[in-house]
């Protein structure tokens, strides 16, 4: 079976932080020729757009934010930035934002932009929320204490003198609230394909990833 028969191939791409499921992402999308989005900048261009607005935050100027989003104000390097990260929780709260950006998420799954052939998105509820028709379901994940190790060494390449233990803690927290949170909660949808990266580099993860996507295509 060939590309050709799918409308628009999605591959879903869930995890926790840290896990190495940017990357991947990243990588398929790039050898497939699809389009990636990063779901998890979604937020963070909402709150630099109220920001770049001048307007005090709210509900209202939050939803209009989301609801005016393109694709190209995600690679504003600006979304990386600690103001925009406090503004992006806030926002997050807002069920109407939500909303929008689902609508976002979907409509670009499904006419993937540039003329791609498919489309690559990353998150934590893609599979099971998002796209749960995709093409491919994939679940990335690793053992705490190497995501923990992966983002401490993160951090400190940008500068930040991040500590071992807070690192750990912080990680640890973060994955209790995905995984107990009521809305879209971070586990594997049924049929995906999990593939755990601890010890393992990336183009073997990106090996794994290949062969089921290859072994899905050829299921038709």
């Amino acid at each position: 079976m060939t590309l050709d028969r799918f409308a628009s191939p999605t591959i879903a791409i869930d995890g926790p932080a840290a896990a190495g499921k940017g990357t991947l992402a990243r990588r398929l999308a790039a050898h497939l020729r699809f389009a990636y989005l990063d779901t998890g900048l979604l937020y963070r261009a909402v709150g630099k757009k109220v920001l770049a607005a001048g307007v005090d935050l709210s509900d209202e100027a939050a939803i209009q934010a989301a609801s005016s989003l393109v694709v190209a104000d995600l690679d504003d390097p600006a979304l990386r930035l600690d103001a925009v990260a406090q503004v992006a929780s806030r926002v997050a709260a807002v069920p109407a934002v939500r909303t929008a950006l689902l609508h976002f998420q979907h409509a670009f799954a499904a006419a993937p932009p540039g003329n791609a052939g498919g489309a690559v998105l990353d998150g934590r509820d893609i599979g099971t929320v998002v796209c749960p028709d995709a093409t491919l379901k994939l679940f990335i994940t690793a053992s705490l204490p190497e995501r923990a190790a992966r983002r401490l060494k993160e951090l400190r390449e940008r500068g930040s003198e991040a500590i071992d233990s807070r690192v750990l803690r912080d990680m640890q927290e973060r994955d209790a609230r995905d995984l107990s949170r009521s809305v879209a909660p971070l586990v594997p949808a049924a049929d995906a394909v999990v593939i755990d990266t601890s010890g393992l580099d990336p183009d073997a993860v990106f090996a794994a990833a290949m062969r089921a996507w290859q072994a899905r295509v050829s299921e038709g």
